[in-house]
């Protein structure tokens, strides 16, 4: 397994910034949150970290592995260097979002173990659509004489399960 990316400040999910300064952000849901601004880049690993243990993240996306808990995490993490009105208000937008990306992550664990059926029949037919879509790509170029497939292109093989079964 290749080794995590780190960035200048040496831990994962802390920039720096050209104040000197280094923030915390973390991935959730497709969102990039932006945990808050500390002096040193062990407060922003020590914030991230306990980002990271409410988002349930493996142990390769913890900084300091030595935490054993979110709530040693929690302890261990710094609060955020709140300036102004404005960086508090900012603060607690980002504590809502990661209340409510938590909260989604917690009900999609819930609705996967009750019902694992619906997840994966889903998938097969996302999977079967795309095998569709493949095969009628497939049968326009075999209809067209300017094909740029090559002899070897797996979506021949496609075309040619298609047209086998519908011959049986």
């Amino acid at each position: 397994m290749p080794p995590c990316r780190r960035g200048a400040s040496g831990f994962r999910g802390v920039r720096v910034h050209p104040s000197g300064r280094f923030t915390a952000e973390i991935r959730a849901g497709g969102f990039r949150l932006t945990l808050g601004t500390y002096n040193t880049p062990e407060e922003a690993a020590r914030a991230y970290d306990a980002a990271a243990w409410r988002f349930r993240r493996p142990g390769h996306d913890i900084n300091f592995p030595d935490v054993e808990s979110l709530e040693e995490a929690e302890f261990l993490a710094p609060p955020p260097c709140l300036v102004t009105d404005e960086d508090r208000h900012r603060h607690r937008q980002v504590q809502r979002r990661i209340a409510i990306a938590e909260r989604d992550e917690q009900l999609m664990r819930q609705w996967r173990a009750r019902s694992p059926d619906a997840f994966f029949a889903n998938l097969r037919a996302q999977r079967r659509s795309n095998r569709r879509h493949r095969r009628a790509v497939a049968a326009f170029e075999l209809e067209n004489s300017n094909t740029t497939w090559t002899e070897n292109d797996p979506r021949w093989d496609d075309l040619w399960t298609e047209t086998t079964s519908d011959d049986e």
